[in-house]
């Protein structure tokens, strides 16, 4: 299966919030709205996180890109929760976990020279 920088954005970005902000409510003791804020999102879109309605619909390869999205998850909750994290800061923590997929071969990226079949 591959997949464009869109599709990514679409499907395992979402994935990615809902691993981090099940980790900042239920390690960390943050509120919804404190997780919101942290990750850019509303309140409404960290409970659809929580209740499984957003963040894990029809992503493709998911047992086995699932383990590696959310161990990213828990590092970068980790360090919100112990330090100022930016809005890019997390945005480039996003493009580190795509490359690291890139390079075990759970994803594909089908953009030129930057793809890589494995």
């Amino acid at each position: 299966m591959s997949f464009s920088c869109e599709s990514v954005a679409r499907y395992i970005l979402p994935l990615y919030r809902a691993f981090v902000a099940k980790e900042l409510i239920e390690k960390y003791g943050y509120t919804q709205v404190k997780a919101a804020k942290k990750l850019g999102t509303t309140q409404a879109a960290i409970s659809q996180y929580l209740a499984h309605k957003r963040g894990r619909k029809s992503i493709p390869n998911y047992a086995e890109i699932a383990p590696a999205v959310q161990e990213a998850a828990a590092k970068v909750a980790a360090q919100m929760a112990t330090s100022e994290m930016s809005r890019e800061e997390f945005s480039d923590s996003f493009c580190d976990l795509c490359i690291e997929l890139q390079k075990t071969g759970k994803i594909y990226m089908a953009h030129g020279r930057h793809a890589r079949k494995k």
